[in-house]
């Protein structure tokens, strides 16, 4: 029996986009040959991965679960909305939403952790990738935990209980009571989903996109041909707006458009009888940030049929 090596497996791995697992089984059935050892994952099903990486997915299922106060939230992408209504898939978030929440939020970790079949997350990804017929990506995940308080999941858009296309975790720290927590949560989370906050706070916002808005402001505060001074503050009260509009603590509430979140918070402890803290958030939309492939549905099947268009 030859001896497989781990740089053999990686080989052989990276060629045809099957799992660990199956690649160093390959290897061993066909005696090291790395050719046989192809054509063997691509009689089971498990090389078809390969050819399906490449296309975009930017469908799927956001997954959010809550255990104590400790919440998780995942997402996982797909190439169509079809596959979000699989079984299947559904379950494979499920799953792996329920492994984030009890390993923690690193995505590569994540990757290689069991399935309730004893093959790793990635694993079993690349397997549905074959099965399903689509290009599939475990994106990210996130944990968040208070040491005593609550952490309130919420789905926006719902296709089962706990999956959907927008997941947000909102961490409230307080000795205040569940009830109050939850309420309070929840409120806050439909927030999040609706408004859009790009950090927690004004100090935690991206310096690389407030440089990018304060060069945009500036340009436009020149077209005006104002003075310099009068320029410069200009600039920064467009900057000043910018900061308040997109951290969660100063944005106003969208259930009444006047009150700061940060005084939602505090008047929601004082009536509690207890100090609330928020403390963190987690906001996964959808497919956010993948540049969608633009395709003529029509012209895919005519072309997969060998019937031309007229």
């Amino acid at each position: 029996m030859a001896d497989i090596t781990a740089a053999m497996v990686k080989d052989l791995r990276e060629k045809s986009g099957a799992g660990m697992m199956d690649c160093k089984k390959a290897l061993s059935e066909n005696a090291g040959d790395m050719e046989q050892a192809m054509d063997w994952l691509r009689t089971k099903g498990l090389a078809a991965a390969a050819k399906k990486s490449s296309r975009t997915a930017a469908e799927g299922l956001v997954g959010v679960a809550v255990s104590g106060t400790k919440g998780a939230a995942v997402e996982v992408n797909s190439e169509t909305d079809f596959v979000a209504k699989n079984d299947q898939f559904q379950s494979f978030v499920r799953d792996v939403t329920q492994i984030a929440l009890a390993t923690g939020g690193d995505i590569e970790a994540l990757k290689s952790q069991a399935m309730p079949s004893g093959k790793t997350v990635e694993e079993v990804l690349t397997n549905n990738v074959a099965t399903i017929g689509e290009n599939q990506s475990l994106r990210r995940s996130r944990t968040l935990e208070v040491s005593k308080g609550a952490v309130v999941p919420y789905i926006h858009n719902a296709a089962a209980p706990g999956l959907g296309k927008i997941g947000v975790l909102v961490a409230l720290e307080s000795e205040a009571s569940d009830e109050v927590l939850q309420a309070l949560g929840k409120q806050l989370a439909m927030h999040i989903a609706a408004a859009f906050p790009k950090a927690l706070n004004e100090a935690d916002l991206d310096e690389s996109e407030i440089e990018r808005e304060r060069a945009i402001a500036t340009e436009k505060a020149a077209e005006s041909g104002k003075p310099a001074d009068i320029i410069a503050k200009m600039v920064e009260g467009g900057i000043a707006k910018y900061r308040k509009e997109h951290a969660l603590v100063s944005q106003l509430f969208v259930m009444d458009g006047k009150t700061k979140i940060s005084d939602v918070v505090a008047k929601a402890g004082k009536d509690a009888g207890a100090e609330i803290k928020l403390v963190d958030y987690v906001r996964f939309q959808l497919g956010e940030g993948i540049e969608k492939e633009q395709s003529d549905f029509a012209a895919e099947v005519a072309a997969a049929s060998g019937v031309p268009q007229a």
